[in-house]
């Protein structure tokens, strides 16, 4: 009732702080859901650097529709590139010599989009779901009776996908690479121990 339904407004999506953007797609997307013929113009697409003040992007069109979709837009927008900054600052720390993988750990309904952050930011995707590689982890090592057990065990059930095991000190790193373990997790090792371990994985 405050704003007539027919009114026209202009939008900017600005950037506070230094940022890597990811999620102007989904932001573009929440304000066509309210207006089809919204028009949103993108000056930095995701994955781009921004300085505070950067212009990001432009939208156009009703304005009751694009105040009632902004929180929203922002929201999204915000969540996304928090998530593409910071994997871009570890990427930077790596410097090209280790790949920054991302965890299953996500928001609920979000994963998707927040994988897509951390690509955006320049990490790697890990797994998007159980069924995308094996895992064994602490749990399925105490039942199998150790490490060596669970690999031999998934390996001979299984030779579609790498096998990973999740290591919790040096002793079961040596286990799951002799037991052929593709891919050695290291779970809360101490610096020195990591370093040790990446020895003992040929890198």
């Amino acid at each position: 009732t405050i704003i007539d339904r027919q009114q026209k407004a202009r939008g900017l999506i600005t950037a506070k702080s230094r940022c890597v953007l990811a999620g102007l797609d989904v932001a573009a997307e929440a304000f066509r859901q309210l207006d089809p013929a919204a028009q949103i113009t993108v000056n930095r697409p995701d994955g781009t650097h921004c300085e505070p003040g950067t212009e990001v992007a432009e939208v156009r069109g009703l304005a009751a529709a694009l105040l009632t979709a902004e929180r929203t837009a922002l929201n999204f927008l915000q969540r996304l590139s928090g998530i593409a900054t910071l994997t871009r600052q570890f990427v930077d720390a790596a410097g090209g010599r280790i790949t920054v993988l991302d965890t299953r750990k996500t928001t609920p309904i979000l994963r998707a989009l927040e994988k897509y952050a951390v690509r955006a930011g320049g990490g790697v995707n890990h797994r998007s779901g159980l069924d995308d590689g094996i895992l064994i982890k602490d749990n399925h090592i105490r039942l199998a009776g150790g490490v060596g057990n669970a690999v031999s065990r998934m390996r001979t059930a299984n030779r579609e996908m790498p096998t990973e095991v999740e290591a919790e000190s040096l002793a079961q790193v040596d286990e799951a690479l002799q037991a052929g373990a593709e891919i050695v997790l290291l779970d809360n090792l101490s610096t020195a121990d990591i370093i040790e371990a990446v020895k003992r994985c040929s890198g």
